[in-house]
């Protein structure tokens, strides 16, 4: 199994720990961090991040090459729209509706998944692609490392919106993570902006946000 893989399901686990701590069924009903999400929604998406893999690995791959994954993000509409946009409002959609059963089930069914998945994802040859339907295809590794990327950034919310710790990634997760949005903000923002944010203080601009 190659690195990203198992790093993956190794961050997937700690995303199933925090869902199954006890201030998220506390908090339940109530707004998150997140505008226009519940916290059920919000970990619902989180959780989406293992439920959704096995239908993606399902989904038949045309005969084209895959998107680099830079492009991925550069392609996708949900960044920079707001909270009311088609794509968000699907978005937060889907967090709910993997959440309509409540915390306990939530937990038991994202935590069957990614059993199943650490056999899946075993099987996988090193140059497996998949495809996002209505969108492109993606290397495997490249398409795990977009959800490593949504495991960290939610991971925060879900635990900044229910008042507890957030929980610690590995570096070996957290360095594609991080690579990943910095080389995403220097395209947003530019590369002078990135530098000066990060070791200039006195002229660090007020947001360098990626996505």
């Amino acid at each position: 199994m190659t690195t990203v893989r198992q790093t993956y399901l190794d961050a997937a686990a700690t995303a199933i720990a925090l869902l199954r701590d006890p201030a998220v069924a506390r908090h339940w009903d109530e707004p998150s961090a997140l505008e226009e999400f519940t916290v059920a929604g919000l970990a619902g998406h989180l959780a989406g991040q293992v439920l959704g893999l096995p239908d993606v690995l399902a989904t038949p791959v045309p005969d084209v090459p895959p998107a680099a994954l830079l492009d991925h993000y550069t392609r996708s509409t949900w960044i920079d729209t707001g909270v009311d946009s088609a794509t968000n409002v699907k978005i937060r959609a889907g967090g709910d509706a993997n959440a309509a059963d409540g915390p306990d089930a939530l937990v038991e069914r994202t935590t069957a998944t990614l059993a199943a998945l650490r056999t899946a994802l075993a099987a996988e040859p090193a140059d497996r692609v998949v495809h996002l339907t209505g969108r492109w295809s993606l290397s495997l590794d490249d398409y795990l490392t977009t959800r490593l990327l949504e495991i960290a950034v939610h991971d925060d919310d879900l635990a900044v919106s229910v008042g507890i710790e957030t929980p610690e990634l590995p570096d070996v997760a957290l360095a594609p993570v991080f690579a990943l949005l910095t080389t995403l903000s220097a395209r947003k923002h530019g590369t002078p902006a990135v530098l000066r944010a990060l070791a200039r203080a006195e002229r660090a601009p007020s947001s360098i946000t990626a996505i």
